[in-house]
């Protein structure tokens, strides 16, 4: 069974392509917010997802459009290709060090949309990337996928590893959540998710 989604989104402000494969495949990104790419490409690869992402937004006002959109689309890909969320695992947690930062991230797929985010980013910017632009992705993200998203860096001096190890913990926690079960059942006591 295909565990695929493509996802056209165009407004006044963006204008999204993206494809998403659960079960992996090629990886292209292009935002024209040079770490945003690098983010979600580090998503992708740990996640073990295929995804296409082709993104054109408001550059000349900031980044902001361009990151909250692609994670509006993002989570509907997510949303589609899991669909029921049947026969999948449902939960997933993760832990990831990147130098001196640590970054954690909990996830239920099970269509309860939630965000819980702690990170204190010491520096404002990361290239083109406003780092406040972090908790508005996986906020979008999550409330688009169906999913309560728990994240915090524990600690960190350097925004670039604290993001980074933050991306890499939801792409392992989403991965582990979004495995096929041994048995096929829906992971809930009502039955449906």
């Amino acid at each position: 069974m295909s565990r695929t989604a493509r996802i056209v989104r165009n407004t006044k402000e963006t204008q999204i392509e993206l494809n998403l494969d659960l079960d992996g495949g090629e990886v292209k990104v292009d935002t024209g917010v040079g770490f945003f790419e690098h983010m979600l490409t580090a998503f992708a690869v740990h996640g073990g997802f295929g995804l296409e992402v082709h993104t054109v937004g408001d550059w000349n006002v900031d980044c902001h459009h361009t990151v909250e959109d692609t994670g509006i689309a993002l989570g509907l890909a997510f949303s589609e290709a899991l669909g029921d969320k049947s026969g999948i695992k449902r939960y997933g947690t993760a832990f990831i060090p990147m130098d001196e930062a640590l970054g954690f991230a909990s996830v239920d797929a099970g269509n309860r949309a939630f965000l819980a985010f702690n990170a204190d980013f010491p520096q404002e910017r990361v290239g083109e990337f406003d780092t406040c632009m972090t908790e508005e992705f996986f906020r979008a993200f999550a409330f688009n996928a169906g999913m309560t998203l728990h994240m915090r860096c524990e600690y960190g001096n350097n925004s670039h590893h604290m993001i980074e190890a933050l991306f890499k913990a939801a792409a392992h926690a989403i991965s582990s959540a979004a495995k096929r079960n041994e048995t096929g059942e829906t992971l809930s006591t009502k039955g449906i998710l």
